[in-house]
């Protein structure tokens, strides 16, 4: 495959879920293979990752969590439209359809956000290199608007737009998750200009949604990249970012946002993610289609978030 130089990011999400996943994570980072992070503020393990984040100087950002468990700060509009009748979050399905049906309260979501983001701050000490969205919560119509607005006022540049080339055609992947992969690149592509118009940057090409769990492997990582950057004349040097779930398999009850692991956190996917990241089948096939990994806040700034991916 003959690809354009490409500067890749990969992120390992969903830090801070449990110490098991940490582990993994961490492990991951050590070796290479991961490049960075995204935190979860509210995760059940949030503050040891930040510690694991200070002590290996891994660039760590925030995943922005509106649909998975407790959330962080206390409701200040009256009765949370974010929430169930138990507390806790709606859920990643439920939290759309709510979306959808226009009954989530925008000034609600963004004091969300905005406890989230100071919450992250209380842990690290810093801002974080970049705010993303745990299940892609971030491109949702009228989310996206005012997450744009709080990152702006926030001075945080970076995000994660998730649309991937040709997911719809990868035809390993379930109906249900490739209608769902679907549907998150049609909110990411509406989400491009309220996202540009608050200065947001993101990189040229993403990768992941067709990768997830037992679906990744080197061949197919690869074959997602090519895909993404197809179009790109070769020797032409862009950025692209790799979303991956890597980690040990969580043990109940330990784990989760307030509501314990999820049976995804629980399987066997995570550590066969795990595994194929830290090959060194996958990172010798990148390394020959001319893919250098590297973390978000080292990228070049000018080069980000100019339009959506190619």
């Amino acid at each position: 495959m003959d690809l354009p130089r490409v500067r890749l990011v990969v992120t390992a999400d969903d830090f801070g879920y449990c110490p098991r996943r940490d582990e993994g994570i961490v492990e991951a980072f050590l070796v290479g293979a991961v490049t960075s992070v995204s935190l979860l503020v509210n995760g059940a393990a949030a503050e040891s990752a930040a510690e694991l984040a200070r002590r290996h100087s891994i660039p760590t950002g925030l995943h922005a969590n509106l649909s998975e468990g407790r959330p962080v700060g206390p409701a200040r509009h009256g009765a949370s439209s974010l929430l169930g009748p138990e507390g806790f979050f709606l859920g990643k399905m439920e939290f759309r359809k709510a979306v959808v049906a226009g009954d989530v309260a925008l000034p609600q979501v963004r004091d969300e956000l905005e406890a989230q983001l100071n919450r992250f701050r209380e842990l690290l000490g810093r801002d974080p290199t970049h705010v993303d969205g745990h299940q892609h919560v971030h491109v949702l119509p009228g989310v996206c608007q005012v997450f744009a607005e709080a990152l702006q006022a926030h001075g945080v540049r970076f995000t994660r737009l998730p649309l991937e080339r040709g997911v719809g055609g990868c035809a390993w992947l379930e109906a249900p998750a490739r209608a769902f992969a679907c549907a998150v690149g049609r909110d990411a592509r509406a989400a491009v200009d309220p996202f540009s118009r608050h200065g947001l940057r993101w990189t040229d090409a993403f990768v992941g949604l067709s990768t997830c769990g037992r679906h990744m492997s080197a061949q197919r990582v690869s074959g997602a990249l090519a895909r993404a950057l197809e179009s790109v004349p070769a020797g032409h040097a862009l950025t692209a970012e790799l979303m991956a779930h890597p980690g040990y398999p969580s043990v109940p009850p330990a784990g989760g946002c307030g509501e314990g692991p999820d049976a995804f956190s629980c399987s066997w996917e995570r550590l066969h993610e795990l595994r194929v990241l830290t090959a060194p089948t996958l990172r010798a096939r990148l390394a020959q289609d001319g893919v250098q990994l590297c973390a978000l806040d080292i990228l070049d700034s000018k080069r980000l978030g100019e339009g959506p991916p190619r």
